[in-house]
């Protein structure tokens, strides 16, 4: 199953795509609420997530901050950073981002963007996966 690390400040945000993620079949192995929690849950995780999906503006270290972290971490580290602020993207790919996604976004265009994330063999096999529980 493909794991997911969500980083997201708000309640409800965080809650309802955690719900959806697990409903399309990926497995959330964690969250946090700001940048320095997202930190040091990543650094304790025993196996690391197959994708980080990680907010902008995050209190105690911004979601580019934190993202530096984890890269500093594990420099494999696939993020998908989102944000409402266009601009913002151009600085978060250019620091590690593997993708940009504008909030508010749709399912799809977060299901898309995860597997563009793991590439197309391993978003095959979890689509396997996930045809074989229905």
């Amino acid at each position: 199953m493909i794991t997911i690390f969500l980083i997201e400040d708000n309640d409800s945000i965080r809650f309802l795509s955690q719900k959806l993620l697990t409903r399309f079949g990926y497995e959330v192995i964690g969250t946090a609420n700001n940048g320095m929690e997202a930190i040091e849950r990543f650094t304790s995780f025993p196996k690391k997530p197959d994708v980080i999906i990680i907010d902008y503006q995050l209190p105690l270290k911004n979601g580019i901050e934190a993202m530096k972290a984890i890269l500093q971490i594990d420099a494999h580290a696939k993020i998908i950073f989102a944000s409402p602020d266009p601009g913002i993207n151009k600085l978060a790919l250019s620091s590690g981002a593997i993708n940009c996604i504008l909030k508010p976004f749709k399912m799809d265009i977060l299901i898309s963007s995860i597997n563009r994330a793991l590439g197309p063999s391993k978003a095959f096999i979890n689509k396997i996966k996930n045809l074989r529980k229905e």
